[in-house]
């Protein structure tokens, strides 16, 4: 639980959003799956833009799942590519406006190219401050929560580490968002109302906020509702309303 939260703060500092629908958009409108995700980075834009304007500090979108490999094989090939054109397109205008690009998963599973492109985009913009945008790309939560074990399971094994030692924050440390504030606000599009396996351990104390509009539907007047909701509750952290007043007006 964060001892530091911010109880009167009405802008989440992070943003986590499963983009959801591209599929039944297309389908919708008689067009392939792949026309749906080309027409939602049109709402990836928004959305970025909409963060900077507003001071949000980080934007997580789970653009690729560790399950997503099981989607027909030309799918996730035309996905693969798509993301390779994203990186050589928009990544000079990401970094033009102060934005610093990280990608979280097992990228060692892309093609050679595809990790090239990556760690340029991600070396281009490290020195950002404006926004950090995250990309979760054949991610998942149990993945990263394994992952993590793993590591702290090898220093406890090289007697780096005790195993009384282990704690919350150690875990953390080692996830794929470790340094960064956890996700305020976690956003689903599509209708559905699931995680999903995205960011398991870190959406412990995140509002949830799920609209049925289709991800390439969701712009900026939509995130601005989504922005409105998460101003409008009360996030107890496990006090009680009467602790989290006193907190506020201190």
């Amino acid at each position: 639980m964060p001892d530091t939260a911010d109880y009167s703060r009405k802008v989440p500092r992070h943003v986590a959003i499963i983009m959801d629908g591209n599929g039944r958009w297309a389908r919708k409108r008689g067009l392939p799956r792949f026309a749906g995700h080309k027409a939602g980075m049109d709402s990836v834009r928004a959305v970025v833009k909409v963060c900077l304007s507003e001071g949000i500090e980080c934007l997580t979108l789970f653009a690729f799942s560790s399950e997503n490999w099981r989607r027909p094989a030309e799918e996730v090939g035309l996905l693969m590519n798509l993301f390779m054109v994203a990186l050589d397109h928009e990544v000079k205008k990401l970094h033009k406006h102060g934005v610093r690009l990280r990608i979280v998963g097992d990228v060692s599973a892309f093609a050679p190219e595809l990790q090239q492109r990556i760690v340029a985009a991600e070396q281009l913009t490290a020195g950002n401050t404006a926004l950090t945008l995250i990309i979760a790309a054949n991610y998942g939560g149990r993945w990263d929560i394994t992952q993590a074990a793993r590591s702290i399971a090898a220093e406890v094994a090289r007697g780096e580490l005790d195993a009384a030692d282990i704690t919350p924050e150690l875990m953390q440390s080692q996830l794929s968002l470790a340094g960064l504030p956890e996700p305020d606000l976690f956003i689903r599009t599509g209708g559905e109302q699931r995680i999903s396996n995205f960011l398991l351990w870190q959406l412990a104390y995140t509002e949830l906020y799920f609209t049925p509009l289709l991800w390439p539907e969701f712009d900026d007047k939509a995130f601005a509702v989504a922005l409105e909701s998460f101003a409008g509750r009360q996030r107890r952290f496990g006090r009680t309303d009467e602790q989290v007043e006193q907190m506020r007006d201190a």
